[in-house]
């Protein structure tokens, strides 16, 4: 088996609070990141982009993320649940926000750009496993949140395909269940 179908055939996604440092450095996310771009782009449209959450950057979106919270929860958050939010991207050494961008152009249906944002998404997971580090794929509340999009600055066209924390990991966790590939794949015969 070559090196590329082995990694393929063992990557899963490491738990965020697992990830420590070291993590990529500068050299390496900047491979990662240009990894992550050489994805299908109808009409090379760019349909993503990348924003980098590093060093101090992490606590002051934390920061952030607990303000926001206080702004659009209903209910008051915890103080534990606020504290949880200030140390969310400290979970991990380096998190990247994938952002995708639709554009209405003829040609390039609006579900081809998001597929791309994400295959764009997943090319990063995989180049930084290939790189020895483990990745997690994570949109939850704040990928959604109104204030949190104005803090990134996205445009109207623009929503979060997910926050990719990468790491090394702290230790190593066991495959989980497949799909059986009988429930999951047809033949379709004419």
């Amino acid at each position: 088996m070559n090196e590329t179908i082995a990694l393929l055939a063992r990557r899963r996604s490491a738990k965020a609070a697992l990830l420590k440092a070291p993590g990529p450095t500068p050299g390496q996310l900047d491979a990662m990141l240009q990894i992550a771009a050489r994805v299908p782009d109808h009409k090379r449209m760019v349909p993503w982009r990348f924003v980098v959450f590093e060093g101090e950057a992490r606590a002051r979106f934390g920061e952030m993320l607990a303000a926001t919270l206080v702004k659009e929860d209903k209910e008051a958050p915890s103080e534990v649940r606020l504290e949880t939010e200030r140390q969310r991207f400290l979970r991990a050494p380096l998190v990247v926000a994938v952002v995708s961008r639709v554009v209405d152009t003829p040609g390039a249906p609006e579900w081809e750009q998001v597929l791309s944002a994400g295959a764009a998404t997943f090319n990063l997971c995989l180049a930084a496993n290939a790189m020895g580090f483990g990745t997690c794929w994570i949109t939850e509340w704040y990928a959604y949140s109104p204030g949190v999009q104005a803090a990134l600055g996205l445009a109207a066209n623009e929503r979060i395909a997910g926050f990719v924390y990468i790491g090394t990991e702290d230790e190593k966790q066991a495959d989980r269940e497949r799909p059986v590939m009988a429930n999951i794949v047809s033949r379709w015969h004419g």
